[in-house]
């Protein structure tokens, strides 16, 4: 079964990866079918023929989960360079938030309430 996957390059302790088309069964850097682009993950570069990927799709290769991604990715025409992620909060400042949204929802609903009241009591008396 043929698969597409990363064939590691690089130096040691600044890795990059090709994006290639190799038999299952060969060593993950063994001898490539053919080469369909690059993935730099220290430069968050990445390059993908993504001709050759729907080829190799419609011919039934199989991909690993990072390539999948990578292709989305250049599909959509985003980069990793382009995506932010948010820092995840803590179990503190979660709570906090949520208290925080609570009080300006009982506030807003407060508002409200205070807002219809009068109203109801000045059409009361006129009618």
């Amino acid at each position: 079964m043929v698969r597409v996957r990363l064939k590691r390059t690089g130096t040691r302790n600044a890795a990059c990866f090709r994006i290639v088309v190799m038999d299952q069964r060969s060593s993950r850097d063994g001898k490539a079918i053919e080469e369909l682009g690059f993935y730099n993950p220290r430069s968050k570069e990445e390059k993908i023929n993504i001709e050759r990927v729907d080829y190799w799709k419609g011919v039934g290769a199989s991909f690993s989960e990072t390539v999948e991604a990578i292709a989305a990715r250049v599909r959509e025409g985003k980069s990793l360079k382009d995506i932010v992620r948010k820092p995840s909060l803590s179990k503190k400042a979660k709570a906090k938030l949520e208290a925080e949204a609570k009080a300006k929802a009982e506030a807003e609903a407060a508002a409200k309430a205070a807002a219809e009241a009068p109203a109801e009591e000045a059409a009361a008396p006129e009618a």
